[in-house]
């Protein structure tokens, strides 16, 4: 499902025009992407929580070359799925 499928979805489940399921749709991510880059957890009860996570400096391989290298430390966006969520999704 694309976002455009997503807003036609939440349009007919939400009684509201595909215009209005856009604009709360995109307002959402927004906000759970300002959120989460500001370092703030959002959780969303049931369906999951979304962070921020860093990732400590690691060792890695060249696929090519098979050459040692250093990956550097990062800070990774991560999104941990809720009980709700898993159970909805292991019962199908």
């Amino acid at each position: 499902m694309n976002k455009a499928e997503l807003v036609d979805a939440i349009a007919t489940k939400a009684n509201v025009t595909k215009k209005e399921a856009d604009a709360v749709l995109t307002a959402t991510i927004e906000t759970i992407m300002e959120t989460v880059s500001s370092g703030d957890k959002v959780t969303l009860v049931g369906f999951g929580s979304f962070e921020r996570r860093d990732r400590k400096e690691r060792e890695g391989r060249n696929p090519k070359t098979n050459e040692k290298m250093v990956i550097p430390a990062t800070t990774v966006p991560a999104f941990s799925a809720g009980k709700q969520f898993k159970e909805s999704v292991i019962s199908h």
